[in-house]
């Protein structure tokens, strides 16, 4: 993202989020991603990232504030209309792959693309190194593979905001940062968006904006 991309427009804006369990995690959170703007969250183990990317992606109500997608409170949406926004709009890539394991490795892809309309990108496999896998049964891949075909299957849906959940958590430092710059050119070339939950400080700051989940709060370090 240049310097240019900061008129560009708010894809999510989140207003005075506060959540907690037997202990509060954070409260009077205010964050906002912009078109082509890739963002990560650090912190240390515990701290409420990934309950925070939870809220940001409707997969967690906040027990107070609202999330925006495109100035539309998405917490006030249906259920089919969550549902759809989930499906057409948002890309989340957690740890655990949630991969299908009663298909191969191409049938899970055609879900995505089945859903989508979307069609699968070739080159998108080649660069992933996944290509010649998509015979195969989930549970014969490595977890870097499952890795890298669940972005695949992601990607495939041309999302407009991806989220991000520790997604290099399985792989060497070389295929990690593959994968990131895959990644990046995503968001710029497609006007997408990320949000990143990372515990690699280097792929972190390899964003165009860094925030740490510190004593509840948000402290933006770049």
């Amino acid at each position: 993202m240049n310097e240019n991309d900061n008129l560009a427009p708010f894809l999510l804006e989140a207003k005075n989020i506060s959540h907690k369990f037997d202990y509060e995690l954070f409260n009077n959170i205010n964050f906002s991603l912009r078109e082509k703007e890739t963002i990560a969250i650090i912190g240390v183990s515990g701290c409420g990232k990934s309950t925070l990317l939870n809220i940001f992606c409707s997969l967690l109500q906040p027990q107070e504030g609202e999330v925006y997608y495109k100035n539309n409170n998405i917490f006030s949406l249906t259920h089919e209309q969550m549902l759809k926004l989930r499906r057409d709009k948002f890309g989340i890539i957690f740890q655990a792959h949630y991969l299908f394991r009663g298909f191969n490795a191409k049938q899970n892809l055609q879900i995505a693309q089945l859903l989508s309309g979307e069609p699968i990108d070739n080159e998108l496999l080649k660069t992933l190194n996944i290509e010649h896998i998509l015979d195969q049964g989930i549970g014969e891949l490595s977890g870097g593979q499952q890795q890298r075909l669940s972005i695949a299957r992601i990607l495939t849906k041309k999302p407009k905001i991806i989220f991000a959940d520790e997604p290099t958590g399985n792989l060497d430092t070389q295929t990690a940062n593959e994968v990131i710059d895959i990644l990046f050119k995503y968001v710029s070339k497609q006007n997408s968006g990320m949000i990143l939950v990372t515990h690699d400080e280097n792929i972190a700051f390899a964003c165009d904006k860094v925030y740490k989940l510190n004593n509840q709060k948000l402290e933006q370090l770049k």
